[in-house]
């Protein structure tokens, strides 16, 4: 059974997981409209791979016997600079969101909760591994600079990621196929 104060804690993170997605589908479709459609798939896996982060925490909540308590999603931005541009965006967004684990670890670990710990891990692993994909895309884009062909290059490699997570959770995120 969580603690109230962790349980609340627990259920703003999954209002920003939602977020997250929001984001990400709204840069989705951005580079989509701009004629980016491997940066338009990134951006999609990317929801999806949000959309397991906050279901993922929402069965958590609801496995330790709390409600979970959903809130209003703020509106993302629908315009962006340049596919820099986003992925600076992402990447200052996954550094918000890395912080916000940490203190639901510090939470956790305040109120020596042990399951909430070991279950944060795996979101604090999957934070560095976040990080890392947009500096590494921030990298290549700031390599590329204003060359068209290059930028197309990258589009298309892009456009070959997959989701490799769960995307259906009518019968729960560890049953998902």
């Amino acid at each position: 059974m969580l603690d109230k104060k962790m349980a609340q804690a627990l259920n703003g993170q999954v209002n920003k997981e939602l977020y997250s997605a929001y984001l990400y589908m709204s840069m989705s479709a951005y580079s989509n409209r701009i004629g980016l459609k491997g940066f338009a798939n990134w951006f999609m896996v990317q929801y999806h791979e949000e959309m397991f982060h906050a279901m993922k925490m929402y069965e958590y909540i609801q496995r330790q016997g709390e409600d979970v308590i959903l809130k209003s999603i703020d509106t993302p931005p629908d315009t962006f600079k340049s596919p820099l541009d986003m992925f600076e965006q992402t990447l200052a967004h996954e550094q918000f969101i890395t912080r916000s684990i940490n203190e639901l670890m510090e939470l956790a670990i305040k109120k020596k909760d042990h399951a909430t710990q070991i279950f944060l891990e795996w979101y604090v692993t999957e934070q560095v591994e976040e990080e890392d994909n947009d500096n590494e895309m921030i990298a290549q884009l700031k390599l590329i600079g204003d060359n068209p062909q290059a930028l197309l290059m990258l589009d298309r490699e892009l456009a070959a990621r997959l989701v490799t997570i769960p995307v259906d959770f009518s019968k729960g995120v560890d049953q998902a196929a």
